[in-house]
Order: C-alpha cells, then structure tokens, then sequence
C-alpha cells in the first residue's frame, strides 16, 4: 500500500500554474519545502512553507549552487519505504520522507538560444534540480515526480481521490517523463559544450527534445510518431504557429520543413520566392516580382504535382496570392505574415493548414541525424551556398548573364531534390525537375519528358525547356547526361565536376556549344 503524500519539494523555474497547484496541496493538508524565488513566491501568496534550510540545517552557500544537496533532502526521496535499514537510518539521522517532488529545470536551453555569454550559459546549468529528479524518480515506487505543469492537475486529481496517494502506473509514467526529461537537458548541455569547442563528434553523442505534437501516425498508418522539438534551435517548421486547419500529419511536417529548407536558399534575396513541394520533393520553385508571380511561375512548372502539396512563400501572404492558392487543393501554406484579407480567404477552406514564422528564421545550423539499424548517423547540415563557390567556367563559350543567374538558381534548387536530380530552370524559374532516379540520365528524362507534357497541354508552342538551363547534383560520370540535355534544349550547365570522364564532358558541350560550369561541390540528398 503507497503511503500518502505529507512532504512535498517544489523548486521550479517555470512557475506557470505554481500557485494554483500549490494552495491545492495545502488544502490535502501537504507540508511544503522549497528555497529560493519559488518559496518567494509561495510566500507572497500568503501560502505557509518550510525553506530547505530549516529541513538541512545548513544555508544556502555559493550563490545558491549548494542548497539541495544534502542527506535530508536526497535521503528524504531515496529511502525506500518498505526497506527496514533504510528506514533505521532515516529515524537515526532525523530524515523525514518526501512523497511528491516538483522541480523544472533552469532555462538552459533558453538561455543558449538568446545568446547569452559562456558566463551566464554555464551558470544556467542546473545540478542539483537534476539530481533530485533522478532520485525522485529511482525512487517511484514510494516518490511522485513533476517536471512539467501539464501534469499537475491529473496528480491534485489522484490525491484529492486516494487520500493524498498516487497510482503507481501514474508514478511510473511520470518517472520515465522525468529521466527523458534529464536526458533531454544534458543532451543540450552536451552539444552546446562540443558546438564551444568545436568536436561535434566526440566519444559520446546525446541528442534528445520536448514533445510539440502527437501525431495520429507516422509515414503509413500502421506506424506510431510524435513532433519535437531540438533543444536551443529557434528556427524552421518547430517554430511555426498555426492558424488554421486540420492538425499536421507526419508527411505535413516533413514536407514543410523540406519546402522551408529549399526558401531558405532565397533568404536575403529582393525578390519574392516560392516552394511547392510533393512527397519531400520541389516540384515548382521561383522568384519572381511579388508572391502572386512566383506561386504562378512555380506552379507553372509541374501543376499535376502541385495538387496536394505545401506551398512555402518567402514574403507575407497577400490576398491575390492566398485566392489563387485556394484555387488548387494544398495541404499547407507557409509564411512569414500574412494579411487580414488573406488570412480570411483562406479561412474559407476550412482543413487547409495555414502557418506562419512571425519573422523567425527559416534555417539555421547544427547536426543533421539520421537513424539507422543499430545507430545514428550524424553531419553537420548542409549550408553551402552556390554565392559561396569558385564557379569555374570549363567550356570555350562563357554563360552569358542571364544564363549565369538561371545557373545559380538552377543549382540553388538542385540542392534540395533528391539524388540523382537534375533541375531545368529559365528566367527564375523551375520548367522542369527530375528527382530520386538511380541513373542520372533518366532523372533528365523525366524533367524533360515532364516538360513536353506541361507545355502541350498549356497549349505552348514549343516546350518551355527549350532555351533553358541545367543543373545537376553531382558530376555527370559520362557524356550522355550532358547530351541528353542539350537534346531537350538546354544552352547551359552547372555541374560539380570531378569525373575521370570530365574531359570527355567539356568536349560534349563544346561540340554542342554549350556553357558549362563546375562549382566544385556536390550536393547529394538521400
């Protein structure tokens, strides 16, 4: 039988729901300790608590660095209290048992995500709320732990019901949210120290996060998932802040995040850049005058595609972009503000997801994880931009201006489509896009064969790929690539370069009179 709670501990940071949960456990007749801004807290609203001083006998010493950490307090939650020498020892030295602990960490994540000094940084790295929490959970069977105000109405509930007890299932569950909890932090504490230092890729690797969302499923139906969040990263589709519509699914997620980070490449730039993205994949990308002219020359390139896909705009959505939106069914919309106007065309489709940055970055750094049988495999991301690169121009013709600009575009948007990719751009603008083939030559293919559809049923005259540029992810190993485009009608090529037949490639495109440029990068995706 689990004795009832009479001692509870709470030392909290996020005092959110504090007051509340704390004159509830006063009226069960629940002593409370606490120190420190808490127990001011408690105080100032006329609550009766015990400091951890009174209970250890000792003060707070170091600026408040060592104030828990005492037999008192971790004997209080580590005593077991079935166990008879624990409970000799708890009598001899005076130890009374503590039942339900309260504790959230101090903000470290919030903290490295301001940008605060290497001083104030370490200073926000709590030890003695984490070592309480770990005892507190070791210790279920007898202890109670809190680490998040979400659960303090379902623990008032269970004693208010069980005479200041707790179901042990509920123990459990709240032990293991604690010690993911601690995990979750010394994860943060982990990659901030190697991100100081420079190791990202020490003996150890912790990486951990806050849950944001359950999901119904994950990829398939028959798959279980959840949304977090990476501790300390303000930035991307974590961030978002959704308005409207149905709830994001597992594919919504990851296909947003896959549009917002092609927009990123846009970042910075004067003109008004838009991402349609299908199955994680641009099937549209363009900048044009304003958002309305990119959306159009975006959708332009692949409007079968486009059907059913997440559209991420780089500047605040209008109301002539969000009608003409609408008028094709999209599972997400993306922004960084959005108008009145808009925000009520939009609400006229009740299950499309509207979401908004607020001005929060698109991207940033850190390490990209991938999971794999057995383990993890970790890079840094891939920021390399093509502004960045020593473009190398290879071919007797040189690229003229606007076949430079289509180049860089072009490779920008290569970038973000899955290997082997090929990208068809012309006048800021995706024509056509052949994405995930085993052989490159057929990734070709596909963009062109695309296009020719496309421009037919547009009721073109001749297909919009004609005069055009290319770019490839990663070298051509062989002249057919390269022949086959200019086949399509390409007059100009950004490559990485770095084949054995590189040689054979520049003379393909000189007898074709194409430009061609090597960046020296490649950018695969898997």
């Amino acid at each position: 039988m689990t004795e009832p709670v009479r001692r509870a501990l709470l030392s909290v940071s996020d005092k959110t729901g504090l007051i509340p949960f704390a004159t509830k456990l006063v009226s069960l007749g629940i002593e409370l300790i606490s120190t420190g801004g808490t127990a001011k807290a408690l105080v100032d609203a006329g609550l009766p608590v015990v400091e951890v001083s009174s209970v250890t006998g000792f003060p707070e010493i170091m600026d408040g660095r060592v104030k828990t950490l005492h037999p008192a307090i971790h004997g209080g939650l580590l005593g077991v209290r079935a166990n008879a020498e624990h409970q000799t020892a708890m009598t001899t030295y005076g130890i009374r048992p503590i039942g339900l602990l309260v504790v959230n960490l101090y903000p470290f994540e919030a903290t490295v995500a301001r940008g605060a000094s290497w001083h104030d940084t370490v200073e926000n790295i709590d030890v003695g709320g984490p070592a309480m929490i770990r005892a507190a959970a070791k210790n279920h069977d007898d202890v109670t732990v809190i680490v998040d105000p979400v659960d303090y109405d379902t623990v008032i509930d269970e004693l208010a019901s069980s005479g200041n007890a707790t179901k042990l299932e509920t123990r459990r569950a709240l032990a293991a949210k604690a010690f993911a909890r601690t995990a979750s932090y010394d994860s943060a504490i982990s990659q901030w120290f190697a991100s100081q230092s420079g190791e990202l890729f020490g003996s150890y690797f912790a990486t951990g996060g806050s849950k944001l969302q359950a999901l119904r499923y994950g990829e398939n139906p028959h798959q279980q998932a959840a949304f977090y969040a990476s501790p300390g990263m303000g930035f991307g589709i974590a961030v978002a802040r959704q308005l409207q519509g149905k709830d994001l699914s597992y594919n919504n997620i990851n296909d947003t995040d896959a549009a917002l980070e092609c927009l990123a490449e846009f970042t910075g730039s004067e003109h008004a850049a838009c991402v349609i993205v299908k199955h994680a994949n641009p099937c549209g990308v363009a900048v044009g005058a304003n958002s309305v002219d990119a959306y159009r020359k975006a959708l332009a390139c692949d409007p079968v595609s486009a059907f059913g896909g997440i559209i991420a705009l780089s500047q605040p959505l209008d109301a002539a972009t969000a009608t003409e939106i609408t008028e094709l069914f999209t599972e997400v919309i993306i922004a960084p503000y959005a108008d009145e106007t808009a925000m009520e065309i939009v609400s006229r489709k009740k299950n499309l997801r509207l979401l908004l940055l607020d001005g929060k970055p698109i991207s940033g750094p850190g390490l990209a994880v991938k999971s794999v049988g057995g383990g993890l495999l970790v890079q840094t991301r891939d920021t390399m931009s093509v502004d960045a690169m020593d473009l190398r121009v290879v071919t007797k013709r040189q690229p003229t201006t606007s076949e430079l600009a289509d180049l860089r575009f072009a490779f920008r948007v290569a970038k973000h489509v899955k290997s082997n990719a090929i990208v068809y751009a012309k006048n800021g603008a995706t024509v056509g896009i052949g994405a995930g083939q085993m052989s490159r030559v057929d990734s070709g293919r596909i963009a062109a064969r695309k296009n020719e559809d496309i421009s037919r049923v547009a009721g073109l005259d001749k297909p919009s790929i004609r005069g055009s540029v290319v770019a490839s992810d990663a070298f051509f190993p062989f002249p057919d690539g390269l022949l086959q485009a200019a086949e399509a009608g390409a007059t100009a090529v950004i490559q990485p370069g770095g084949s054995m037949k590189d040689e054979d490639v520049i003379r393909a495109a000189d007898e074709k009179g194409l430009a061609m440029v090597f960046t020296g990068i490649r950018h695969f995706r898997h």
